[in-house]
């Protein structure tokens, strides 16, 4: 019962966020995957576990599910790393010089949210603590959106929801020594048209009753 309760708070906020994002035209922040996911539709993820950890040359022209896009490193060098030394198989992405920044632009389709776990790793591409990460999401309108994401962890979450098409998105630790940008999982989604906006809130008000008769038929 609790779980039901929870995902319908969590599943309203989600729909609020966007109906207001798309009232105001504007980039919206998520830093819950669970709220995030449960705002998007279809979504793509691009884990980087095919990436060997070795230099790469960029930019890479990768895949999130169906959405295409590419990745570049922006700076002093377009080396881009494939990083997660001692995580087994799962592999990140990451820069060849601390003090650049990993791009990810050119995404196809409708893409309208962008997400992924971003945190620090270190010289042998070790997941390392840092101060924070950096990120700014840009989307077609020319709107712009930079959070910093302070004590990150490997669980760290950050999706942005645009109203208009994301153009891109930029990662940096901000020259920290000894931390490089790191990011896992990368999310990629497409997001309901606000006509679809009913049909999401008929279907939270569908939960709430069949919570309600649960309820009644424990008592």
């Amino acid at each position: 019962m609790q779980t039901t309760l929870s995902r319908l708070k969590i599943m309203s906020a989600a729909v609020l966020l966007l109906a207001a994002s798309a009232a105001q035209a504007d980039i919206t922040l998520f830093t819950s995957q669970s709220a995030y996911l449960a705002a998007v539709g279809n979504t793509g993820v691009d884990t980087f576990d095919d990436l060997p950890i070795t230099a790469l040359d960029s930019p890479l022209y990768r895949n999130a599910g169906s959405y295409a896009y590419t990745a570049s490193s922006v700076g002093a060098s377009s080396i881009l790393y494939g990083a997660g030394a001692g995580a087994g198989n799962d592999h990140w992405l990451s820069t060849d010089n601390r003090n650049d920044s990993v791009l990810f632009s050119n995404f196809s389709g409708a893409v309208r949210g962008v997400g992924g776990f971003f945190f620090g790793s270190n010289l042998f591409g070790e997941y390392a603590g840092s101060p924070s990460i950096t990120l700014t999401a840009r989307n077609a309108l020319g709107e712009q959106l930079t959070y910093k994401l302070t004590l990150p962890t490997q669980a760290s979450f950050v999706g942005f929801l645009s109203s208009g098409a994301f153009s891109e998105l930029s990662v940096s630790s901000a020259g920290q020594i000894g931390i490089w940008p790191t990011i896992n999982n990368l999310t990629v989604s497409a997001v309901p048209e606000p006509a679809t906006y009913g049909m999401l809130l008929g279907g939270l008000g569908l939960l709430g009753c069949m919570a309600r008769r649960r309820r009644t038929s424990q008592r």
